[in-house]
């Protein structure tokens, strides 16, 4: 009994080892392709931290001001991730589980199940917030030649400082699921994490920090740092973290905060382990309830398929879709955060402020117009990656329903694609076209965007839908899980490599137009004929991309049924 909680541990790190020993397809490229983005944005995040902390030293007291502050800006940040993260996390360990009807009948000692889970919860929520706040910290010990005590006490704060908001949101998650049911908490708190980052954005952009870059603004500079200043409170948890490696930095030992950092921890994991061998079972038990399904009949969704020129098959597959992305809160909850990053990034070229260079705003608008294009372009992309190349896998094991039935797979695959490509379009020509609005750049290159989105669009939605029914995961458990495979990172190789060739082949024509029309020159008639066989080029890949795309995925659909 007393050796019942390690070893409550030991069947993950066995299942972990066993997929690590066991090779899949597409498992170096996975691990070459990830890992080299997680040295590089590590690597990135180290540099940053180092160089603005180098650069605050210049300015002794004020630069201690603003690093002491922006330690606590970083931890009060971490915290609210934590937390929720915390929230989801023990939804999962705590009570949904698969495991866990085992061991409740298992001779287990309730401390004991409640100590494997809290230690697995903590280490599922937090490793990611750690693994991004340890570059951060090394960078700015390094700038600021830190003794070594600093990089001790680092270690120090960072593991009760994690324990405090995952014991929280433990407690958080037990008071929901003892009155909601599990299964219908774990919807609404995935709606609440989409509105959670959404007003996080919303805060930041709040702050307007390019307002420190303009001149006429310093007198303000006041209010701002008091703005900064307000949301941090000696009764956090972060205030804490900060002072003490702040006190660290200077060769100073911070007993106070550290010892409010370490008692906080531990009675935290005290007062949730007696409140969950309280309430524990009974939320379990809630857990167990058969959800009720209530129906849902999406007239809106009958609406559209009748007006739109599809066959009776596609019509009626189109509305399967609908209804089942409609029907799951994890997939269509996601749009709230996707709406709100789309507000975000027009706002930000709303307060772009190019008329401080007032001989070149006029080029250096034009210029951003292929930026906004390229940005676009990505986004695109990483939505078609999310919602489109899973759209065949999501199918799960009822795609044998679809095997079996008098549907061609070509229909099916069209209704995929057309799904995907409507929403994804209205997005991205309405960003595109939105974004060049506020920029006002020249009506030329405003039609070049939009049709070149256009484009875009029907050849990355193509082949996003061939290759996901080219490279399906019907045993996977969620959309994310697909996205990240083998397929998943082909699609997106091949997307980006798409990206680029066709900013290149329409980059020379607009470049050469903008540059003729600053110089008040004519354009030849050689010339402009080259940049009509440069645009018909772009015009012709992105057509060929879709067209082979669905192609590939239609005989991969069939040869699966033969």
């Amino acid at each position: 009994m007393t050796e019942a909680f390690p070893y409550l541990l030991l069947p993950h790190l066995w299942s972990s080892r066993n997929r690590a020993r066991r090779r899949e397809r597409g498992d170096l490229a996975r691990g070459l392709l990830f890992g080299g983005v997680g040295v590089v944005v590590l690597g990135a995040l180290f540099a940053g931290a180092f160089w603005l902390t180098w650069q605050l030293s210049d300015y002794d007291e004020l630069g201690d001001y603003l690093l002491r502050l922006g330690l606590s800006w970083l931890f009060l940040t971490c915290l609210a991730f934590l937390t929720f993260s915390g929230i989801v996390t023990s939804l999962s360990t705590f009570y949904l589980s698969d495991d866990l009807r085992l061991l409740l009948a298992a001779p287990v000692a309730p401390r004991r199940l409640f100590y494997a889970r809290f230690a697995r919860t903590v280490a599922q929520s937090s490793w990611m917030v750690v693994v991004f706040l340890m570059p951060v910290l090394m960078g700015v010990g390094l700038a600021r030649c830190a003794p070594i005590g600093f990089y001790l006490t680092t270690a120090l704060t960072v593991v009760p400082f994690a324990l405090i908001p995952v014991a929280v949101g433990a407690a958080c998650t037990l008071l929901l699921v003892n009155v909601f049911p599990a299964r219908r908490a774990r919807d609404l708190l995935m709606l609440m994490g989409f509105l959670f980052a959404g007003s996080l954005v919303f805060v930041l952009r709040a702050i307007r920090p390019e307002q420190l870059l303009r001149a006429e603004s310093l007198p303000d500079v006041t209010g701002f740092f008091q703005t900064l200043q307000s949301p941090v409170t000696p009764l956090l948890p972060s205030f804490w973290a900060g002072e003490l490696l702040f006190a660290s930095l200077n060769g100073n030992l911070d007993l106070i905060h550290a010892g409010a950092l370490w008692t906080t921890a531990l009675a935290s994991c005290v007062v949730l382990r007696a409140a969950g061998e309280r309430w524990h079972f009974s939320g379990y038990s809630r857990s167990q309830e058969a959800p009720k399904r209530r129906a849902m009949t999406l007239g809106a969704a009958d609406f559209v398929a009748r007006i739109l020129p599809f066959s009776p098959v596609r019509r009626q597959l189109f509305l399967k879709d609908t209804k089942i992305f409609m029907r799951d809160v994890s997939q269509w909850s996601q749009l709230l955060l996707l709406l709100a990053l789309v507000l975000i990034y027009l706002y930000n070229f709303r307060v772009l402020d190019l008329q401080r260079v007032p001989y070149m705003s006029g080029f250096i608008k034009n210029v951003y117009a292929f930026v906004n294009l390229g940005l676009a372009s990505f986004v695109l992309a990483t939505v078609a990656a999310r919602f489109v190349f899973p759209a065949v896998s999501a199918e799960g094991a009822a795609f044998w329903i679809i095997r079996t039935s008098p549907i061609s797979l070509r229909d099916f695959l069209w209704s995929k694609f057309w799904t995907g490509l409507v929403p994804v379009l209205v997005l991205t020509e309405g960003l595109t076209v939105a974004a060049n609005e506020l920029l006002g750049v020249d009506p030329v290159l405003k039609a070049v965007s939009a049709c070149a989105i256009i484009f875009l669009s029907f050849a990355l939605v193509g082949l996003a839908t061939g290759l996901g029914a080219r490279y399906p995961r019907f045993t996977a458990d969620n959309p994310s899980q697909v996205a990240g495979s083998y397929g998943g990172i082909v699609y997106m190789i091949l997307a980006v490599l798409l990206i680029i060739v066709t900013i290149v082949l329409l980059g020379w024509p607009s470049m050469t137009y903008l540059l003729f029309q600053v110089r008040q020159r004519p354009l030849e008639t050689w010339r402009i004929g080259l940049m009509a066989v440069s645009c018909g080029a772009a015009a012709v890949i992105t057509a060929a991309t879709c067209v082979i795309g669905m192609r590939s995925g239609v005989r991969a659909l069939e040869a699966m049924r033969n």
